[in-house]
């Protein structure tokens, strides 16, 4: 939950109306009891009313950059699905579903 609560916290700096995160470590290879390494975060803010994509996630990642593997941190995938509030509404306040895991969930 520690890393958890850091994204939560980190996220805060973008005045969000609505965040939601998710640990979506159990779906994917390697899982263990309380591993935090891929995470899907929905955020809301009227700080990415004309940005496009790329810049929100910029502003993102540059939020959550130590916590990323490849800093020292334990995140090893950050699903982004950012959202002004208009479009939020327009989108009917859901987000896609992710994707199964290359190296688990297989048949």
């Amino acid at each position: 939950m520690q890393t958890h609560n850091e994204v939560l916290k980190r996220v805060e700096a973008l005045n969000p109306t609505h965040t939601e995160l998710v640990n979506e470590s159990m779906n994917h290879a390697g899982y263990f009891e309380g591993k935090e390494s891929h995470f899907k975060l929905t955020v809301v803010s009227p700080e990415f009313e004309g940005k496009r994509r790329v810049a929100r996630h910029q502003l993102i990642y540059g939020l959550m950059n130590e916590l990323m593997t490849s800093q020292g941190g334990s995140i090893h995938a950050l699903a982004i699905h950012a959202y002004s509030p208009d479009e939020w509404q327009q989108r009917n306040e859901t987000v896609p579903a992710s994707p199964l895991c290359a190296g688990q969930n297989k048949d």
